[in-house]
């Protein structure tokens, strides 16, 4: 009888599910404690599937449309969970991942996607390249592949420190995104500010308005602004829409009198790049390499 009893609560102990190693990681919204190594990992964030991606981790689940020609092959085998704005949760509770990523333009959806599982937030501040290494070291974490995430992130110390150096002594910049014929101001502290802190150049125009959609410019506020570098994002590029590319908006001869223009000092930086998956491992090292080579020229 004693025997029969101490097998019955054999058997039940092993029906009873393992307790998973838990690990505790930063996120936007502060530490958070998960499982360890989850396995089925749906993401909507851009940048979030580039770095698990350079880190070797694969998602099961992935937006439609993720932009990016390489993680376009990285994920033609992950459920399409639908886009950044609109997720589907039919599709996403079917797939029952373990845990659900979200993170800048799908962060409002936080509160639908968490009914199906758990869910945490990797938005990226301004403050890009602080943040883009601090979620590289929380993946490696979580999905033990810390030593990986050690090496992608002096990887990206490395080309930060090139571009430093490349850029000492080469005038003020000036951040712009066109849209169409709509132009765009950014400085230090803002979206796309971070460029500043990787180059190390001073901004041409300080006190510039902080927000996602900086500040609306004209031809006559570059031309006075007269800044040495002229780094520009072409957003209809990133989103594959149709309309003035950044070059034709920017062909203009009060831009042409500018030392930027007449020096060839005009950088189109990587649109879907800079636009989309910014602070995604393998885009910032293509975006640092590209801004090290103009300012190398």
């Amino acid at each position: 009888m004693r025997q029969f009893a101490l097998s019955c609560v054999l058997a039940a102990s092993l029906a009873l599910p393992a307790f998973a190693e838990e690990v505790t990681i930063a996120t936007a919204q502060g530490d958070v404690t998960l499982p360890a190594q989850p396995q089925k990992v749906a993401v909507f964030d851009i940048a979030a599937i580039d770095s698990l991606n350079a880190l070797g981790v694969a998602v099961a689940g992935a937006p439609d449309n993720t932009y990016m020609p390489y993680l376009q092959d990285a994920t033609k085998d992950a459920a399409k969970i639908g886009t950044l704005f609109e997720p589907n949760l039919e599709t996403l509770a079917g797939l029952g991942p373990d845990l659900i990523i979200i993170g800048g333009r799908s962060a409002a959806q936080k509160a639908a996607v968490e009914q199906v599982g758990t869910t945490i937030d990797m938005t990226i501040s301004p403050d890009l390249l602080t943040d883009a290494k601090a979620r590289i070291d929380a993946y490696g974490k979580l999905f033990a592949k810390t030593d990986e995430a050690t090496a992608l992130n002096a990887t990206l110390d490395e080309k930060i420190a090139a571009l430093q150096e490349a850029s000492k002594g080469k005038g003020k910049a000036l951040v712009i995104l066109t849209n169409g014929p709509k132009m765009s101001a950014y400085g230090k502290g803002s979206r796309f500010g971070w460029i500043y802190d990787a180059t190390g150049l001073p901004e041409a125009v300080e006190n510039l308005k902080v927000g996602s959609h900086g500040d609306a410019i004209s031809h006559e506020f570059i031309a006075e602004a007269n800044p040495d570098w002229l780094f520009v994002i072409d957003r209809g590029a990133a989103v594959g829409a149709e309309g003035q590319s950044a070059e034709a908006t920017l062909t203009n001869p009060l831009i042409e009198g500018t030392n930027a223009w007449k020096n060839g000092r005009v950088a189109y930086l990587p649109p879907a790049n800079m636009y989309i998956s910014g602070a995604g491992y393998n885009s910032l090292v293509e975006t640092l390499d590209q801004l090290t080579a103009a300012v190398s020229k």
